[in-house]
């Protein structure tokens, strides 16, 4: 969507340290997390703004900034820096058990140290393939005693092909597929309390 964004956009990837000036604008600072690659943060982190922009409109200044950090051990230095100023960490994970070691480790070794606040978020569920991968990936959060969020965010299309378009879930061309992924997006920003109260 480029200019067209429903909120304000800025890319740090080789500047790590300017993230530390975020901590100023007295905004909640929503850091989204996960140092396996191609759990739907970048997904998570844009929708997860657009909905909360759209429950709580233009006010003046910020009062929530989401901070999308990479998928990879390589650009540790971004995560680092993005934690030190974080409110709370969103950690997605999706349904499949390559992703339950390298999510384990990020909260293990990352997350958790520091006493910020966080919570799991499963991710790019299939609901096509049934429960049993969902059951099992609850199961394993349950083990570990992270905190889950209810709200279970769908695999749809529609998302993928929104980053080659431009565009955000509150501006996806209406359609009952529409309807429910931007459905997913709304009641996982009331159940963080980003956009009102769940």
């Amino acid at each position: 969507m480029g200019d067209k964004l429903p909120f304000d956009f800025m890319a740090a990837h080789h500047e790590a340290d300017k993230l530390a000036r975020l901590k100023d604008t007295g905004a909640k600072i929503h850091v989204i997390a996960n140092q396996k690659g191609g759990v739907g943060k970048t997904t998570a982190t844009v929708n997860l703004a657009a909905c909360t922009y759209s429950v709580l409109g233009d006010t003046d200044g910020y009062q929530h900034i989401f901070i999308d950090t990479p998928g990879t051990l390589a650009d540790q230095a971004i995560l680092d820096r993005a934690l030190e100023i974080a409110d709370d960490v969103l950690v997605p994970m999706i349904t499949e058990p390559l992703c339950f070691n390298p999510t384990s480790r990020t909260i293990k070794n990352v997350i958790e140290p520091l006493g910020i606040p966080y919570r799991v978020l499963i991710n790019g569920w299939e609901p096509r393939d049934g429960v049993a991968d969902l059951e099992d990936t609850k199961a394993y959060i349950a083990r570990k005693g992270w905190p889950m969020l209810r709200t279970v965010v769908r695999r749809y299309k529609i998302h993928a092909r929104a980053v080659a378009e431009g565009t955000v879930v509150t501006h996806y061309k209406e359609s009952g597929t529409a309807y429910r992924a931007r459905e997913d997006f709304f009641r996982l920003s009331l159940e963080l309390g980003y956009g009102g109260v769940a």
